[in-house]
């Protein structure tokens, strides 16, 4: 390999799990790109989801929403993390949709529609339950001063905080407070367009498929909601897209008793061939992973051995091993260690192994 670390990206994988989401419904599906397509790449990423059936686009920040458009992309976009002050003139400019969960801020869009003379296009969230974004105790005003605003009333939605618990009820007492809300909002005069709300967790549990739009996040990328309560990405029926490589930097045989890295936190029991690899916390590696994980070499693991530094880690290839120094490493990968290796070996989710990998980690499509 020519780099020194790479992602890999199956966008062939990437168009399996949209078909795979899309099979249980007739439902939209809206690819949530946030964050770097949760590390997988914007720009590539968003092109292949609308190839493969998807026909909306979802960000977070506007900044990804005006990325998107810069490329060329003119499918919907809705774009739903946008603080007071947000660029929403230019957001109106470029067709991108927002997100509404505050009277504050359907001000603002309101009074940027009215500068421009456009309409601009909106999705209002209400808090059901995550108590997090959407609208809570300003509903009855927010009703109130809906019917003035300068907008266009294209959605309504909002977020689920245990979806991928099967066995709880709290998602139904979520939708039973949504569609009450729903019916409020009929009754003030206003009938959305799209209704959303089922996430990856309720999509794959055919929960909201009946909607006209479902918004695929992790298992778009082929991961599991959450493998506690779920199952494996195999048990859904999903392809993890990310695989990573990295190069040995250096290969070494050590005697026994070798502390290794910062700290010495880690003490070889025996003589064995100690592997380098160029990557570390700073690539997104984290820090905190234990031995728990590592690398595969020639369908060998190797585990990793003493702390993770911002550049490099070590891992224990073996007494026997005969690696040598430009050697390719899988870091990630469906027969090695996978993100859900990772993800148990540093004490997160899968979600955070693959949206943390840094941007100078090229991403390569295959």
């Amino acid at each position: 390999m020519k780099n020194r670390a790479e992602v890999r990206i199956d966008l062939e994988a990437l168009a399996h799990n949209i078909t795979h989401a899309k099979s249980g419904g007739t439902a939209e599906v809206l690819a949530v790109v946030k964050a770097n397509a949760y590390g997988h790449g914007l720009i590539p990423v968003a092109q292949a989801a609308l190839a493969s059936g998807a026909t909306w686009l979802g960000t977070a920040l506007l900044e990804e929403a005006f990325e998107l458009r810069n490329a060329g992309i003119n499918a919907p976009i809705i774009a739903w993390l946008t603080p007071p002050g947000a660029a929403f003139e230019k957001a109106i400019e470029l067709n991108i949709d927002l997100s509404v969960p505050s009277v504050a801020i359907l001000n603002q869009i309101s009074e940027a529609s009215q500068k421009l003379g456009k309409r601009a296009r909106v999705h209002i969230e209400v808090d059901t339950g995550m108590t997090r974004g959407g609208l809570l105790e300003e509903w009855e005003e927010f009703l109130k001063l809906l019917p003035s605003a300068h907008v266009e009333v294209v959605g309504f939605w909002t977020h689920f905080a245990r979806a991928d618990e099967p066995l709880s009820d709290y998602t139904q007492i979520q939708i039973n407070v949504f569609e009450a809300k729903l019916l409020e909002l009929q009754h003030a005069g206003c009938s959305p367009q799209i209704i959303h709300y089922a996430n990856s967790a309720a999509t794959l549990l055919s929960i909201g498929i009946d909607q006209k739009m479902v918004r695929l996040g992790i298992a778009m990328y082929g991961l599991s909601p959450d493998i506690g309560f779920m199952g494996h990405s195999a048990a859904l029926g999903l392809r993890p897209v990310m695989s990573i490589a990295a190069q040995l930097h250096l290969v070494k045989k050590v005697p026994a008793g070798s502390p290794v890295g910062y700290g010495g936190t880690a003490v070889t029991e025996r003589e064995t061939v100690l592997g380098v690899v160029a990557m570390g916390y700073s690539d997104g590696i984290p820090r905190n992973a234990s031995s728990a994980t590592g690398v595969t070499h020639n369908g060998k693991r190797a585990p990793i051995i003493g702390r993770v530094s911002m550049d490099q880690f070590v891992v224990d290839l073996g007494p026997d091993s005969t690696a040598q120094a430009g050697d390719e490493v899988l870091v990630i990968s469906q027969t090695g260690y996978t993100a859900d290796d990772w993800a148990s070996a540093s004490g997160t989710i899968n979600y955070e192994i693959v949206t943390r990998i840094a941007a100078r980690v090229p991403r390569i499509s295959v």
